[in-house]
This record gives C-alpha cells, structure tokens and sequence, in this order.
C-alpha cells in the first residue's frame, strides 16, 4: 500500500497485550463513527466525497491464544486485526526485539500516517522507537507517533513497565493523557505542551459502554456466587467476596513477597470467598513455589498457612483468565478488590469500589486522591489493616475529569484535526461535536 494523498488520513493502531485491547478499543469505536458521518454527510453531494479514515489494527501477539487475546477480542466488538506479528513470549529484550524487526516491515510497506500506541507494554515501546526512527524518504517523512495513556509515572524505574512509559513519551509527537498528574510529569520532564493533551481514559471509556451489557454474564453463577452478589450500594448489603489479581513479576516471581501478600490476605478469606483469576505467570510460579490450591474451589489446607508450609488456607477460589465481561462483572460486584494491576485501579475509582493495591507505589495516584484506591505495600501485616479500612469506607467523590467515556472520540478528532492542518488547505471534515477543554493546562 501506498502512503495515503493529501486530505486522507490513514492510522494504524497497535495493541499487543490484554490492557492494550480495552485502550484501543474506543479509538476503533470512534474511527468508525467518524466514518459513518463523513460518508453520510458526503452522501448527495455534486463534488467528490471525503474519504474516510483508513485505519489498520496490527498485533503484535504479545498476548495470544483464547484466554488472553480472543475472547477480549469478541467481548470488546475489536474487528480482527488486519496484521498479526505472531511475536509471542519470551524475555523483555527478545520480545521487545523481535517485535521492531517485524514491525519495520509492516511500516514500509502500508506507509501509515500516523501509528497509534497504547499503554506502557513491550508493544508499545518497540512500536515507538520503530516509529521514531523510520524514514521513507529522502525527507526522512515518518508517521506522526501518538502515544494514548502518556504522563503517568510511578517514579521507580526498576519496573519494566516505566522506562516504556518514559521512553515512548520522549519519542512520541502527540501525548494524550489520562490524569492531570501526567501534565506535571511531562511538563517537569521538558516535553513541549503543545504535544499535550488531556483527553480522559480510553480504559474507562470501555467499562463506562459494556458496563450494563457485563450484567449479562454468567460467571457469578459458574462460581456459585451469584446469592451473595449483592450490589455494593445497597445498605447492609455487607462483603459477600472479593476479587485478586496478581501478575507482576515483583510480586509472584519471589516467593517470600508471595506469599506474604497471600498471608495479608487469611482473614479477608476467612470472612468472605476471595475470586482469583490466574495470568499464566501466576500459574507457572504458583507450581514452581509448592503453592497447592483446588482449582476453582478453596485452597488446600495442610500443615500450616502462608506464612510457614508454603499452603494457603481456605477461601481463595482460583479461576483461570478470564474475558472481559466476565471480569467486569466480578469486580462491578465485589466487596473489594486486591491487585497489583494499575488499570484494575482505575477501573474500581470509576465503579466505587474499595481497591487495595499491592505495591509500594502507583504511576495513577488520582486513583489514591480521588478515587476508591490505597497503596498498601507486599508487607502482610499492611495488606490486612489496608484491607480492614478499605471493607469500611464510604466514599463518594465522583469521576476524575475527563473520565466521561469521550476520550476516543477527543483523540480521534485531534488526530485529523493535526493531518489536515499539515497536509490541506482545506478545513477538517471533522465537526466541533467534542470539546477539546484541557488540551493540556501545562500554563
């Protein structure tokens, strides 16, 4: 394929991991909205038609298989992507190699104008520098690199997911950020705020759309939770179950640090069942630890807890990955949830729900200042008094601004806005319909 002509903007989208899938999502949703309008407007007209946005959705296969990539495909209405890299697991270096070598390929030949990443993956920051690097003419013309989810920081760069964060952000041409912390960030670290803009969350745009439409799945009933699911607004309604997630390597590669967030954990699990859906990870460190559970059912308890055979006591029901209805309904109804997860974060602010997080720190403290979440360390004796508090609280303090399910629909028009003042005399075909307030308040 050939680089589109004036006036037509062609944008390729790469997602490579499960938290990339929701981000994009709405980015998609809002391309083809845009389309349908233009082609509607152009409809009847004497002169020649707009042309819509040419989009192309590239994989990296960072994740695969059904558990991991598919089924969110299909619960997330994502069209098939158009290219698959087939890159796979395998070491940060390796994975993050691989990916560049195979997506070179992919830029020469559809020669997009702008490539959009998501997130803070291997993915993203292999894209990016590929990106950033590429010329396709004596020029050096390149595609403009957008970078949705930019800013954030959890300021400790022993974290593979940071220095991808802090990388992509200085290589990339447009930053759309989620929180105003990521105006700070990027204005102390010198980016230029005409880069900048503060959109909202694609991430919540998702749960904000298939919120309702989660209702519909089955997964309390496969769990034989659906009697104490109660809603968590309801007074009295009291903690039915909670839901974990785990996957970081800093947490379930060492097996003390493990273990001790399983031990801050005994008595939320002696007092309500405690859902664990798995990453493959968790799995494989959970068999090489000794770590012996009942699939889908209690831990099994033997001589000992946590803290001493390496067993965990009972209430810990494990489940394997689940979609992303599935998911969503588990923690739209849950009591609490423990993770080590920086959009499960997020997502429970904009639900309501108490979150604990097992860290010594977040890259989204709007979640901790406005939001339902608290920082409470891998330390088993924190996890339990975070836990305690967080089963009492009562707070209200609404959606982080810009968190309105309209992120996609702001970046998408930015991103034509910026093709067409570059490439056209004419004006943008894209209507004022979205308020750009904020772009990116770095004054």
């Amino acid at each position: 394929m050939q680089r589109s002509e004036a006036g037509v903007i062609k944008i390729l989208t790469v997602v490579g991991a499960r938290p990339n899938f929701m981000k994009a999502a709405p980015i998609i949703a809002a391309i083809n909205k845009q389309n349908g309008r233009l082609l509607t407007d152009s409809a009847g007209r004497q002169e020649s038609q707009v042309e819509p946005i040419q989009h192309i959705l590239v994989h990296t296969g960072q994740h695969y298989g059904e558990l991991m990539s598919g089924s969110f495909f299909k619960d997330l209405n994502l069209p098939k992507p158009d290219i698959h890299l087939g890159v796979g697991s395998g070491s940060h270096s390796a994975q993050t190699a691989e990916i560049m070598k195979k997506f070179e390929e992919v830029l020469f030949a559809e020669k997009p104008d702008v490539v959009v990443v998501v997130g803070d993956v291997n993915s993203t920051i292999a894209c990016a520098l590929v990106t950033a690097k590429i010329s396709f003419d004596a020029d050096g013309a390149r595609p403009v690199i957008a970078h949705v989810e930019a800013g954030l920081r959890s300021f400790d760069r022993s974290m593979p997911e940071e220095v991808n964060r802090i990388l992509t952000d200085h290589v990339s041409d447009l930053l759309f950020v989620t929180e105003e912390s990521g105006l700070q960030n990027l204005r102390n670290e010198g980016i230029s705020a005409d880069k900048i803009h503060f959109v909202g969350n694609t991430m919540i745009d998702s749960l904000l759309h298939f919120k309702e439409k989660a209702e519909a799945s089955t997964i309390l009933e496969r769990l034989a939770l659906a009697r104490e699911a109660g809603k968590n607004e309801e007074a009295n309604s009291g903690p039915r179950y909670a839901l974990l997630t785990l996957h970081r390597p800093s947490n379930v590669d060492h097996r003390d640090v493990f273990r001790n967030i399983i031990a801050g954990l005994e008595e939320l699990a002696a007092d309500c069942p405690i859902v664990f859906p798995v990453h493959p990870r968790t799995q494989q460190r959970i068999r090489e630890f000794g770590f012996e559970f009942n699939h889908g059912g209690g831990a099994k308890k033997q001589n000992g807890n946590a803290q001493g055979s390496g067993n965990w006591r009972e209430g810990i029901l494990l489940t394997d990955p689940l979609g992303y209805l599935d998911f969503l309904c588990l923690m739209k109804h849950a009591a609490l949830v423990v993770t080590d997860s920086g959009g499960i974060q997020e997502e429970t602010t904009i639900l309501g729900i108490p979150c604990v997080t097992v860290r010594e720190n977040t890259e989204r403290p709007v979640t901790v200042e406005r939001g339902t979440n608290t920082i409470a360390g891998t330390k088993s004796d924190a996890i339990r008094d975070a836990v305690r508090r967080q089963l009492k609280r009562n707070s209200d303090n609404g959606a982080p601004k810009n968190w309105d399910g309209r992120a996609g629909a702001r970046i998408i028009d930015i991103l034509v806005r910026s093709h067409y003042e570059k490439t056209s005399y004419r004006p943008s075909p894209i209507p004022n319909a979205v308020p750009l307030e904020a772009r990116s308040s770095c004054s």
